[in-house]
């Protein structure tokens, strides 16, 4: 197992950005994370508006994908994420969708006890997931803290154990990165903040090449969900239905009519976060629909 150490971070997704280790395609890697924070926050008295704002969202990497070319789709199977001792929330004037309403900063500290975290009186189980993950986008540098075509600060709560994320490879090597995780978080992370965490996490990479399949996407054991990023939540949910409508006309070998059908009877458009410089919104498909179309029409 390849180990990433988190003294080894990035706050842009760069197509320059010196890889701190090389894998191959089938590798499994451990990725030791910092929080969104880069482990600043540890008490109620320590506040987000003291912060560097130079340093959040740092993600562990990048690592070389040996193989991978432009127009490649990287996979990546998400084994553990090993989460730390405590999560941190945050609220502040002006972050997230009701900042205005919001006139004191506040801090919260949550322990991690097994499976479990206790959050005002309400005991709520561990949703790990990963905040921050994507690849170096061939063009100008992206900062950790927003999402795009490249993955990025997608927030979307079906990156967890369990899921294949793919991603697209738009330079040599792919230069994945990583960080961000959640102990839980809401769809659209509304405060501006999950319950944020340190930790450790285990994937295994896999190149896939001469693919179809849209990017970003994510497979759970029971979904399939195409992602996109805009300014907007209209434009990215455009954007995200338009990508699946394509991807089963491609294939399942339904019409283009047939595909939006389908969507509007048994997908669910569904937001990931709607705080960050773009908005992330995914149009999800029951694994059970798709492989029933494919069936019957191919």
């Amino acid at each position: 197992m390849l180990h990433i150490p988190k003294d080894r971070l990035v706050y842009q997704m760069d197509k320059d950005n010196p890889p701190v280790a090389t894998a191959s395609s089938g590798d499994t890697l451990r990725f030791v994370t910092c929080d969104c924070f880069t482990d600043t926050i540890h008490t109620e008295k320590d506040l987000v508006t003291e912060i560097d704002f130079s340093r959040i969202n740092p993600a562990t990497g990048p690592v070389y994908i040996e193989g991978a070319q432009a127009g490649d789709v990287l996979a990546v199977t998400i084994q553990r994420i090993l989460p730390g001792p405590q999560g941190v929330m945050v609220a502040a004037p002006e972050f997230g969708l009701l900042g205005d309403k919001v006139t004191e900063t506040e801090t919260g500290v949550f322990p991690i006890e097994k499976d479990t975290l206790n959050l005002f009186g309400a005991t709520l189980p561990l949703t790990k997931m990963i905040g921050v993950i994507g690849t170096a986008p061939a063009g100008e540098p992206v900062e950790t803290g927003t999402p795009g075509a490249h993955g990025g600060n997608m927030d979307c709560t079906l990156i967890k154990e369990g899921a294949t994320l793919y991603l697209p490879v738009e330079v040599p090597g792919a230069l994945l990165a990583l960080g961000d995780l959640h102990a839980a978080m809401g769809d659209g992370e509304i405060s501006v903040s999950g319950v944020e965490m340190a930790g450790e996490v285990e994937v295994v990479v896999e190149l896939i090449k001469n693919t179809t399949l849209p990017t970003p996407a994510v497979q759970t054991e029971d979904t399939f969900a195409v992602l996109y990023s805009d300014d907007t939540m209209e434009k990215a949910s455009y954007h995200a239905s338009e990508r699946m409508v394509r991807y089963l006309q491609d294939t399942a070998g339904l019409s283009f009519n047939e595909a939006y059908m389908l969507l509007s009877a048994a997908g669910r458009l569904s937001v990931c976060q709607i705080v960050d410089p773009q908005v992330t919104m995914r149009m999800e498909l029951p694994i059970s629909v798709l492989e029933a179309v494919r069936k019957k029409n191919l």
